[in-house]
């Protein structure tokens, strides 16, 4: 392995934790609906348990509410029902075939709540990128060692690692706070 291959992976790496970051970032609650919210709930179909998406067409009517339209007429007492069960607290209606999903008002108290899971999850992404600096500036150092790399090239290395890592930081804040003032909009 190569110093340039040791920086790609380390860049790619890091690029891939902030988009775990963002996708985790879409299960959080806001005040407003988003299709985005449903993703993790899983409906049983045919003796399967299968995402949501795969059996329902899952839109926003408007901002506080999301609409699922089963694809088959069967499917929605079992979809209403995961939804109703899972820990999203959200309480759905069936309207014939379409069911509404209205967002409830979120208090203050469970605004606060869900800006402390952002800046836990925020905190993670965080640990992730240092651990990927970390893993790359041990293997300069093991290039280094086994005389494959100077030691210029393992202080130049550390610095553009250090860059990335700095960058991909200062990323995962702008994400946090953004998500932290979606949070507390009321």
């Amino acid at each position: 392995m190569t110093i340039a291959d040791i920086k790609k992976n380390a860049q790619a790496k890091m690029d891939q934790s902030i988009a775990a970051f963002k996708h985790n970032l879409t299960k959080i609650r806001t005040g407003r609906a988003s299709p985005a919210l449903l993703d993790t709930i899983h409906v049983e179909y045919y003796g399967n348990h299968v995402p949501l998406s795969q059996v329902a067409n899952v839109s926003l009517l408007d901002a506080r509410t999301i609409s699922v339209q089963p694809w088959e007429k069967g499917m929605g007492a079992k979809i209403e029902k995961a939804i109703r069960e899972s820990d999203l607290g959200l309480n759905p209606a069936s309207m014939g075939d379409l069911i509404r999903v209205p967002m409830p008002p979120m208090s203050e108290e469970r605004r606060k709540e869900m800006t402390k899971i952002v800046r836990a999850e925020g905190e993670n992404a965080k640990i992730a990128i240092r651990n990927l600096r970390r893993d790359a500036n041990e293997a300069v150092k093991k290039l280094v060692k086994d005389k494959e790399a100077t030691e210029d090239d393992q202080k130049r290395t550390e610095a553009e690692v250090q860059k990335a890592t700095d960058k991909h930081i200062a990323e995962i804040d702008a994400l946090v706070v953004g998500k932290e003032k979606d949070i507390m909009e009321v």
